[in-house]
């Protein structure tokens, strides 16, 4: 049975982070702002240690820990362009999961599929990257 909702449930969120070198570092929380202070005192995930400055350049609040443990760690499969795909597109919660198969329903692919990145459509996994 799905947890309820109340006041006092946290609602995660995932991020995405530029740091020095343009790297790209996916990341979930429930205070973003709490956890953006961390990184940037170097006392978050040592990945970022030393990367500064960051650049916070994609959020969006998924609600569910599981959900957003699920879609950092396909965020953290894709490949530098996909990312930056997805970071141009700015798309909604439910294109996210849609793009990152992890809607209910979808099945997933096998590992290893490609993007594609034109001038005039941006794909995640074979789907148009929109708002």
């Amino acid at each position: 049975m799905p947890q309820r909702r109340t006041p006092l449930t946290p609602s995660w969120r995932v991020y995405l982070v530029r740091a020095r070198g343009a790297v790209l570092y996916a990341g979930v929380t429930t205070n973003l702002e709490a956890r953006l202070d961390l990184h940037r005192a170097g006392k978050g995930a040592k990945f970022l240690r030393g990367r500064g400055p960051l650049e916070l350049v994609y959020t969006r609040k998924l609600g569910d820990h599981g959900l957003a443990l699920r879609v950092e760690r396909r965020l953290k499969q894709l490949s530098k362009t996909e990312k930056e795909a997805l970071v141009l597109a700015q798309p909604t919660r439910a294109r996210l999961l849609k793009q990152l198969e992890l809607a209910q329903g979808v099945s997933g692919k096998k590992r290893g599929t490609t993007s594609s990145v034109t001038s005039q459509v941006i794909t995640v996994k074979g789907k148009p990257c929109t708002k």
